[in-house]
């Protein structure tokens, strides 16, 4: 099929995207790489009046550290953070994964701002920015908010923003020295979304977990951040007791579907796999290995 019809604006500021989606409503989808939008529109699942095209907004297509604080606009595509060298240098976890997400094609138009925004929860980044500890910059009518990562998504394809908002960028804070963070996905083929996927950064204090966090992709209708599953392995050796126990924990909030990927107890089990291989290479890469 193909899309009904709509009216295309692209705006040249975030200012004049967000005034034109406030005054067009409900009517209007913001679009970013298009690969969760315009499928939908194919199908007619999503028929929107009027699409805003955010590629033409320079300021969303930054790359910056502040402060100790990486900036990344929302347009940035995964192509883009894949190559980055100062992403390279200060957070390596972000080329890992964008480079685990479908093929070539689709990371040279797909956008952070729009795996992250979209609520979709096969989608990779999410998790992995719960686990930085990210927060999205959302703005709207009534100016700026940031939200955390972790408070950010309710529900399959439900999330914090409000209409007539954008998210216009993820700050993410460098971890301090110390620290390892790794993403461990595993899916049947390239371009496929994960049977169960977990990210992990934590940080060590010669042998001992100072702090962990943990989150998780596609095994349940949101990405979900494991708390007590990274509380498990703080002030450990990382023991493989501590490795068992904290992977139990998270397969324990998981509540993935059965679908081709495989039944619910093996995308369970799956989620505990990658947590135990994810606390490893990360605990390997924050001892320089």
């Amino acid at each position: 099929m193909i899309p009904g019809p709509f009216t295309y604006h692209k705006p040249a500021r975030v200012e004049d995207a967000v005034a034109l989606l406030a005054r067009l409503g409900e009517d209007a989808r913001p679009l970013a790489g298009g690969h969760s939008l315009i499928p939908m529109m194919k199908l007619r699942m999503a028929q929107p009046s009027h699409l805003v095209d955010l590629g033409g907004i320079a300021e969303l297509k930054a790359i910056a550290e502040e402060g100790g604080t990486l900036v990344i606009g929302a347009a940035v595509t995964q192509a883009e953070l894949a190559r980055s060298e100062l992403l390279a240098a200060k957070l390596p976890v972000i080329r890992e994964t964008a480079l685990l997400i479908a093929d070539p094609q689709v990371r040279y138009r797909g956008t952070l701002g729009g795996n992250v925004a979209n609520g979709d929860p096969g989608n990779d980044m999410p998790a992995l920015m719960q686990a930085l500890d990210a927060e999205y910059v959302l703005m709207g009518p009534a100016g700026a908010r940031r939200v955390p990562a972790r408070a950010f998504y309710h529900g399959a394809y439900d999330t914090a923003l409000r209409t007539g908002e954008i998210l216009a960028a993820v700050r993410i804070p460098v971890p301090p020295v110390g620290s390892g963070a790794a993403y461990e996905k595993l899916k049947r083929k390239i371009g496929d979304y994960a049977t169960a996927a977990a990210a992990v950064v934590l940080t060590l204090k010669g042998d001992t977990v100072s702090a962990c966090a943990i989150a998780l992709t596609n095994v349940a209708d949101r990405p979900l951040f494991a708390e007590a599953a990274g509380a498990c392995v703080v002030g450990t050796a990382l023991d493989a007791a501590a490795v068992t126990k904290a992977a139990e924990a998270a397969m324990a909030i998981t509540d993935p579907a059965a679908d081709g990927r495989g039944p619910v107890e093996y995308r369970r089990a799956m989620a505990g796999i990658m947590v135990e291989r994810a606390l490893r290479a990360a605990a390997a890469r924050a001892k320089g290995a």
